[in-house]
């Protein structure tokens, strides 16, 4: 079942609340350092093709990330993007390309669809109308996100592809069938140019699961409190449970039928879809737990897409360890950083120290380890909370995934006992 929509990948191209953390440049707008190829020239900060220009590919390899780039077309100019690239033959059968058109000249009046600008090129097509004049420079951002890619040109999603789904209806394409590659900029000798090149890896960190007990069998539901209103809405799907945020249950919350003492549960989660409601969320000091304030004394906030989430831990909803799209990141412990009875050193704790989350609709992986009452969490590789105190929590009890009107996807739920 196709999960993703383009509503999804809205969000994910064009919204990253946790700023642009991750983001590294692949070009330093001087020389062609971290590229391979030719036909090529940096003129003016920017990667400009000449006559002679093929392909220009990254010597890295990536998988899952998010690309950000600006580029100028001439009148009826031509180049492309090529995405899981193995290095050789041509990067739009043996990868994919995508498009990279001026498709308003009339030179190119009757190709194919799926060849005009932003299309996957002869498997799948985008929309049109959304390029800026030739000589303007547009901004793009590519998500390749596990079996997705999806394109945003100058604000707008104008492609949202499954690969999965594409591999079926054109069994005969390589490329399709790829899940990593190099980057390329697939040439055609026109003098397309392109700067502020920038890329966020958003692979998952590996977790050693040697110990560990599966949570969650990919079949059903078993090892789980099975709530009238819960079916259809908590669904096992494969390797993901998924959860549509509506269930129907007195208690909508996911709760496993043991109860656990001192443990680590490691987990993968992602958001199933995003939301038309934002709201303004507190910019967090993580040395003090407290909303950060301007030089006038203003409380700061930051308008975000609500999205929000949990892990409730020992059986109560104040031990939650939030899953959200708060400035501040995922893994704060909501009920005891606004409990002012605690003090500021356990509140402050209990704050993210960095946002570590990637962007909306691709997998996070999060670790939580809570013993005794001390709480670690790690998100994406990234210690979030460490060794913080959780007072008067209790010695043992259940793990839910919270329901909190936010439609999301979990896989790979594992615990071990301490």
């Amino acid at each position: 079942m196709r999960i993703f929509k383009t509503l999804i990948f809205a969000g994910l191209c064009s919204q990253l609340t946790l700023a642009e953390e991750g983001f590294i440049d692949l070009f330093n707008g001087k020389d062609l350092t971290g590229w391979t190829g030719e036909g090529y020239a940096v003129k003016d900060g920017t990667i400009v093709c000449t006559p002679k220009g093929k392909n220009l590919m990254t010597k890295k390899e990536y998988s899952n990330y998010v690309l950000d780039f600006e580029f100028k077309l001439p009148a009826g100019g031509n180049n492309g993007l090529g995405v899981h690239y193995p290095g050789k033959g041509d990067p739009a059968y043996t990868g994919l390309e995508l498009q990279i058109l001026d498709d308003t000249h009339p030179e190119y009046a009757k190709l194919k669809e799926s060849q005009f600008h932003g299309g996957l090129y002869k498997v799948q097509a985008a929309k049109h109308g959304h390029l800026k004049p030739v000589g303007e420079w547009n901004k793009q951002r590519v998500v390749v996100n596990g079996n997705h890619v999806a394109i945003e040109l100058n604000g707008v999603v104008i492609n949202d592809a499954n690969l999965d789904e594409l591999a079926k209806k054109f069994p005969k394409h390589v490329g399709v069938k790829r899940r990593s590659g190099f980057i390329a900029f697939c040439g055609h000798g026109d003098p397309v140019a392109f700067r502020n090149i920038k890329i966020k890896d958003t692979s998952l960190v590996k977790v050693d699961l040697t110990g560990f007990k599966a949570l969650y069998d990919g079949k059903s539901l078993g090892g789980w409190k099975q709530e009238p209103g819960h079916e259809g809405h908590w669904q096992p799907r494969g390797d993901v449970l998924y959860y549509d945020s509506k269930s129907t249950a007195k208690d909508k919350n996911l709760w496993t039928e043991k109860s656990y003492k001192n443990f680590t549960m490691v987990f993968d989660w992602r958001w199933a879809e995003t939301s038309a409601k934002r709201l303004d969320r507190p910019v967090l000091d993580p040395a003090t737990g407290e909303t950060k304030k301007d030089a006038n004394g203003k409380p700061i906030s930051k308008n975000v897409i609500e999205l929000d989430s949990g892990i409730y831990l020992r059986g109560n909803n104040r031990s939650q360890v939030n899953l959200w799209n708060w400035p501040c990141g995922s893994g704060e412990v909501y009920g005891y950083r606004m409990n002012r009875k605690f003090s500021q050193e356990i509140r402050a704790a209990l704050t993210p120290k960095v946002p570590a989350d990637n962007p909306i609709g691709a997998w996070n992986r999060m670790a939580i380890t809570l013993n005794g009452d001390r709480l670690t969490v790690m998100l994406n590789g990234k210690t979030v909370i460490e060794n913080a105190q959780l007072p008067d929590v209790p010695s043992e009890g259940p793990i839910a995934l919270q329901h909190h009107g936010s439609a999301l996807e979990f896989r790979n739920l594992s615990i071990k006992e301490l």
